[in-house]
């Protein structure tokens, strides 16, 4: 949504002109300008000034009930773009008011979040591998911040506020913080292969055109990745198991797309991602066509390999009413029939699929449920 703010002409004239809005904006700059003259240099002089406080999370809320009028540019914006995006499809009950105070409400939440994480150091979603780059504290004596990372949030609070100062929009000082810290610890890959339809699934996208869906059983096979442990290792025993189980299914006629999920996961800050490797595997090895794959290249856990592949069956337009399987090792497919949902209840706020009928030890259905497309406000890297 604030992308929208942002590019939608209408809406980023009716925001930045409004004087309270534009005070936000004002006031959060200048805070930032004040913590770099700060004596207490401390790392939260500088982070708590990037924060959205509640009070500031508030006063937005109520301005933009009060700017929001039936047909102005906030209702359009509402109708035209966020509610057919299915981002913020949990709000889609509530009316167009409400929802765009609820989407705002968790963008913010997730502006603080991806700071508390990557500019204050607390604890990630999954800390083994996607925990902040940078060391914070001295090893010998925990209370004490290390001059490095002071220095580091000194001159990160001095580039946003330059960056802010001719800007009147009233989230633009946090969102920046937000985007620089996830830039600086290298966490971009949310937008890795990005665009995908240009790219990476460019020839299976077009082939989807011409699929008689009638002649298969299942939409597609889903293979989650399976990362190595060991820094040089492309792809893991494991995961080339789960491609041959895949492929012998593929060749039966099954499903007219192989599906790799995962991203760029095991060890920490690797450079490989699951799915491309897969991919890789699935071609060479097994002699499988580019043009029956399609890559999921940013999930980082079981819960998002199927969220994900849900996300694509819809936007590529796969029949959303006909089944999907999931092809995968014992372990890992008993995890998706029993658990996982209740998983993904807790840490995406929404369940993606439901399980259809278990087909052997490695092999179950599923159906796509339409809250996958649900955006994750607490998982920058794969929202």
């Amino acid at each position: 949504m604030l992308t929208l703010f942002e590019e939608v002409p209408d809406v980023k004239k009716l925001l930045a002109t409004d004087s309270i809005l534009r005070n936000i904006a004002k006031n959060k700059t200048d805070d930032l300008k004040e913590s770099l003259k700060s004596s207490d240099k401390t790392a939260l002089c500088y982070t708590s000034k990037m924060l959205f406080t509640l009070s500031e999370i508030n006063e937005v809320r109520n301005r933009l009930r009060v700017l929001f009028k039936p047909g102005n540019a906030l209702d359009k914006l509402v109708q035209n773009d966020l509610v057919p995006s299915g981002n913020y499809i949990l709000y889609q009950h509530l009316d167009a008011k409400e929802f765009l105070v609820k989407a705002w409400e968790q963008d913010a939440n997730g502006i603080n979040y991806t700071l508390g994480v990557y500019a204050e150091g607390n604890k990630a979603n999954y800390p083994n591998i996607d925990s902040i780059s940078f060391r914070r504290k001295d090893p010998l004596d925990s209370t004490i911040y290390l001059p490095g990372y002071l220095n580091l949030l000194y001159n990160s609070a001095a580039v946003v506020a330059a960056e802010s100062e001719q800007n009147n929009l009233f989230f633009h000082p946090s969102l920046t913080a937000a985007l620089l810290f996830v830039e600086m610890n290298e966490r971009e890959q949310a937008a890795d292969f990005e665009p995908m339809l240009k790219g990476e699934n460019k020839a299976s996208f077009e082939k989807i055109k011409s699929v008689n869906w009638n002649n298969y059983k299942y939409s597609v096979i889903l293979v989650p990745g399976a990362g190595p442990e060991e820094r040089d290792v492309p792809l893991s025993a494991e995961g080339m198991l789960r491609c041959r189980l895949a492929a012998m299914q593929y060749a039966k006629g099954m499903a007219p797309f192989i599906v790799t999920s995962g991203g760029k996961v095991h060890p920490y800050k690797t450079k490989f991602c699951e799915a491309i490797e897969m991919k890789k595997y699935l071609m060479d090895k097994l002699h499988i066509p580019a043009n029956a794959i399609i890559v999921e290249p940013h999930a980082r856990h079981t819960t998002t390999n199927m969220r994900n592949t849900v996300r694509l069956i819809f936007r590529y337009g796969i029949p959303f009413n006909k089944a999907g399987i999931t092809w995968t090792t014992k372990g890992q497919s008993t995890y998706i029939t029993t658990t996982l949902i209740d998983r993904c209840k807790k840490e995406l706020n929404e369940v993606p699929y439901k399980n259809g009928e278990r087909l052997s030890e490695t092999e179950v259905e599923f159906y796509p449920l339409i809250e996958a497309l649900q955006i994750n406000p607490f998982e920058p890297l794969d929202p």
